[in-house]
């Protein structure tokens, strides 16, 4: 894809994030595609093509009365929406759509409309994992966060402060579900979940929403709203169930998937403003922060502890606050690029200045799969 061919022409979340029982996960899909279709100065009419997890695009194609002649429901956890991009912008291109709507909508936290979370013993994980214990997805997370803070020698107390930084940045953004103030030592002092997590080095859990809405770069300069222009897209996927790791201490995926971003969008490390890297639990940005290239192996615990991520940092990351403060519906990604649109926009609630390239990362299942997006208000 060349840079800056396609891009996003609406994007926004449901009007509400945080306990909201009585909202189907459907009407959230439906409720952040109104608000998108609001954003991007679009009817349903217009659009050809829809995207989402499950049955959700075929569900929300019907209820709002939208035909499409392309549709993808590619599922692999919270970096899912990352891809439906990626495949959106290659359907635009290839004539098979010239608009797709992108939804999402998880009642995580109430699950009202949702099926039960359940882990067939029939899987890999119900297999091999869960007769050593191995539960929820805390306890998963744990075998590759032990082994990367044994590593590189990482304490607690640097753990602990991923969850304090991205704190403020949610103390800045009215809408995040957790905002009060949060040092080392309360980190430390909460309750612990599973080791070495502490509740607030876990994410949240909300029911939210949220929807994009993809086009041509020609077709936007015709409608109301800001572009963000795409200007790199990669996915990757490397195993099923964190035992499989070929290593423990690196996510082969997040190398992959953003190797080929930076290659489709023709910039380096230097020409990024602005940083997501999806975050359900404390340790996933220090891995993101090396496998990406934005430090070297080893440095990512020093290089948030030294505020460089945090406001006023030269490189800020999670600015929503992420998944550890702001939302985590369950599968967090819709979100990461939320605020990165966002940001480029110049929008944000804790706006960061000048950001003209965002890059968000995201991750499905644990460390295996990801997908990647670099974003920008120029078109390159």
């Amino acid at each position: 894809m060349k840079p800056g061919t396609v891009a996003i022409v609406g994007a926004a979340e449901t009007d509400d994030i945080g306990v909201l029982p009585d909202k189907s996960s459907l009407r959230l899909n439906i409720e952040a595609a109104c608000n998108a279709f609001v954003d991007a100065g679009l009817t349903p009419a217009d659009i050809d093509g829809v995207a989402g997890t499950g049955h959700w695009p075929t569900e929300v194609a019907h209820q709002m009365g939208i035909h499409p002649r392309w549709i993808d429901n590619t599922v692999v956890g919270g970096c899912s929406y990352f891809l439906h991009v990626r495949h959106a912008a290659a359907a635009i291109l290839a004539g098979m759509a010239t608009a797709v709507l992108i939804t999402h909508g998880e009642s995580g936290r109430s699950r009202t409309g949702e099926p039960p979370l359940e882990f067939p013993a029939t899987g890999p994980r119900g297999q091999f994992e869960a007769p050593y214990g191995i539960a929820g997805f805390a306890t998963q997370f744990t075998v590759p966060a032990l082994r990367f803070m044994k590593e590189f020698g990482v304490s607690q107390e640097q753990l602990a402060t991923v969850a304090v930084t991205q704190r403020l940045w949610a103390q800045q953004n009215p809408r995040a579900f957790r905002r009060e103030p949060l040092t080392v030592d309360d980190v430390l002092a909460s309750r612990m979940i599973c080791y070495p997590f502490h509740q607030p080095e876990c994410c949240v859990v909300t029911d939210a929403g949220g929807a994009l809405v993809v086009t041509s770069a020609e077709r936007a300069r015709d409608l109301p709203g800001q572009p963000v222009y795409i200007l790199g897209t990669g996915e990757a996927s490397a195993h099923t169930v964190v035992s499989q790791m070929a290593d423990f201490t690196t996510a082969r995926v997040f190398r992959d998937s953003s190797a080929a971003a930076f290659a489709e969008a023709q910039v380096t490390h230097a020409d990024i403003d602005h940083l997501m890297i999806y975050d359900a639990f404390a340790h996933v940005p220090l891995y993101g922060l090396q496998d990406l290239g934005f430090v070297s192996r080893g440095d990512a615990a020093r290089f948030v502890e030294e505020g460089h991520t945090a406001p006023g940092g030269k490189l800020p990351m999670n600015t929503n606050g992420g998944g550890l403060s702001y939302t985590h519906t369950g599968m967090y990604g819709m979100f990461a690029i939320q605020e990165s649109v966002r940001q480029v926009r110049g929008v944000a609630a804790a706006q960061v200045p000048g950001v003209q390239v965002s890059f968000v990362q995201g991750v499905g299942g644990m460390f295996s799969n990801a997908g990647t997006l670099i974003l920008s208000n120029r078109q390159h």
